[in-house]
């Protein structure tokens, strides 16, 4: 049975910093291209960060040169460091594969930018 389990969310001031992290079981990030989603109010979730099987990683323009998505093949977890953060990153973060294909989102981890 497939879990993914957010967390390290929180409340941050503008340029500020946060480190998500991504617990994973029931598939092995090593085999599959990782990435992070997040949802803000009102909008469609949109994909943030993504890392290949191989370690190829790739970033929506938004967050590129800020947000850094890593993975830990031996303990199975997919980590986010967010740096500089804006209020524009205020959102519901979650992990998920890509292409999407589980049928399954966690919960999520709230990320709230605000001085």
């Amino acid at each position: 049975q497939v879990q993914l389990v957010e967390s390290g969310g929180g409340l941050v001031q503008p340029g500020g910093s946060l480190r998500l992290s991504c617990a994973v079981s029931g598939i092995r990030v090593r085999f599959n291209a990782m990435a992070w989603y997040r949802q803000a109010p009102g909008k469609q979730r949109e994909l943030v960060a993504t890392i290949t099987s191989g370690g190829t990683t790739t970033y929506t323009d938004s967050v590129s040169g800020r947000f850094t998505i890593s993975r830990d093949n031996a303990k199975d977890t997919v980590t986010l460091q967010m740096n500089s953060l804006k209020p524009e990153d205020t959102a519901v973060y979650y992990c998920n594969t890509q292409p999407l294909w589980l049928n399954y989102w966690g919960q999520g981890t709230q990320v709230t930018v605000s001085s």
